[in-house]
């Protein structure tokens, strides 16, 4: 959208376009588009890791109150 809204389409219409409010695009905007594209791929691992170690968290988490559950019946 970034690229988009440089080559000329007015914000409005790329907003509605891509279902996203006026304002939106440009919190968006003032946050990436100081980013280089090597660092948004570089982000969007990040943030994919990120949630794979959340995910991994949870289900340790869940692991073990159900052991402390058993070990409480026992």
């Amino acid at each position: 959208m970034l690229k988009e809204a440089e080559t000329g389409i007015p914000v409005k219409e790329l907003c509605r376009k891509n279902s996203m409010g006026n304002l939106n695009f440009y919190k968006w905007r003032d946050k990436y588009s100081i980013i280089q594209t090597y660092d948004i791929k570089r982000l969007n691992k990040l943030e994919a890791e990120n949630r794979k170690l959340k995910q991994m968290i949870a289900e340790l988490s869940l692991k073990s109150q159900l052991q402390e559950e058993i070990i409480k019946k026992l």
